[in-house]
């Protein structure tokens, strides 16, 4: 399938072999299939692409630095990586970007405050951004999020965390808005302090980004990006008619791409998730991108027999992305709210 042929659905362009999902038990056995397959070619080998756990990246430590290196050299297919908890000093070739996020992480709330697991880095958040850095940089065909529209885009996260994917996309968005528990707003207010500074009223020259390209970005396209408190339950739990009153601190801009990003884990909060999840998209707009590391089978199902049915069957589209975060045990989705018919 040729670039231009590609399925778009807002900002986001499907790649070759992306599946629109009718039934979540045969997407649940298809991914599971391919996981299990997965573990059988690797076994007794280290990999990241198999079962690994909760997901933590490094939950042990109160400080992880981040290095983003990106390759803008045509020739080199690679797409860079990001490496936690590393000073390594590496030499800079021609059409090198690279720059640091220190991430500051909570060890005492994730072992005492009960159902907190925002407080430390989770693996997904971090490869997801450094995938998005890089594909919007080397400008590849194969990019899922379309480089000129996410640079006019309001991106809005639920289940942001530390706030590590708001300070890396920032760099190439309009406006990003992170949300979570009001218990961890104060953490990720305070990383993008630590990384953005003046973060409030953020300009291109207060970026960190730099590169020694001289075709390549002299300037990062800074975000004027915010941190606040929601709650799916209790947004859940709000008459329909009264939540957009309730909640007008997010209807001054409508959103663009909605990122759900390894927030599928607990069931008792699949339904207040698909719930905030159609609230806030609005029709034959927001692209809403879901990555989830695979984990519980149930809950995984759950969550997508929820999404299917939200507003009603059929009003959303929901496609398997190909090829998208495959290199981990992850499974990534992109919905498509469509206009009603009454």
């Amino acid at each position: 399938m040729a670039a231009s042929e590609r399925i778009t659905r807002g900002l986001c362009r499907l790649s070759e072999g992306s599946t629109l999902i009718e039934d979540a038990d045969e997407e649940v056995f298809l991914l599971y299939t391919e996981l299990a397959g997965r573990d059988a070619r690797h076994v007794g080998e280290p990999t990241d692409a198999t079962f690994r756990g909760l997901g933590f990246l490094d939950s042990r430590q109160d400080i992880l630095t981040l290095s983003f290196d990106v390759n803008l050299n045509p020739a080199n297919n690679g797409h860079g990586r990001a490496a936690g908890k590393t000073n390594r000093k590496r030499d800079k070739g021609l059409g090198d970007l690279s720059f640091e996020v220190q991430l500051a992480q909570d060890k005492t709330a994730l072992r005492t405050r009960k159902g907190d697991t925002g407080s430390v880095l989770w693996r997904a958040s971090a490869e997801l951004a450094q995938l998005i850095v890089c594909q919007h940089f080397t400008s590849g065909a194969d990019a899922l999020l379309d480089p000129a529209m996410l640079q006019n885009a309001h991106t809005f996260e639920l289940g942001a965390g530390t706030g590590l994917l708001a300070i890396a996309l920032s760099r190439i968005v309009l406006r990003y808005t992170a949300t979570d528990i009001a218990d961890l707003v104060p953490l990720i207010r305070k990383n993008l302090t630590l990384n953005l500074p003046e973060w409030e009223n953020i300009t291109p020259s207060s970026s960190r980004i730099k590169t020694s390209a001289s075709t390549g970005p002299k300037s990062c396209h800074a975000a004027r990006v915010q941190a606040q408190a929601l709650d799916w339950l209790e947004l859940q739990k709000c008459p329909p008619k009264s939540r957009r009153p309730i909640y007008s601190l997010f209807s001054y801009d409508p959103i663009d791409l909605l990122l759900v990003v390894d927030c599928i884990y607990h069931p008792s909060l699949l339904p207040a998730l698909v719930e905030t999840i159609d609230h806030l998209s609005t029709p034959e707009r927001t692209a809403v991108l879901v990555v989830v590391e695979l984990r519980a089978e149930d809950v995984i199902r759950e969550f997508l027999e929820l999404w299917l049915d939200a507003s009603g069957r059929g009003t959303w589209e929901i496609w398997h992305v190909s090829g998208f975060m495959e290199s981990g045990p992850y499974a990534a989705w992109v919905g498509w709210k469509k206009l009603s018919r009454d």
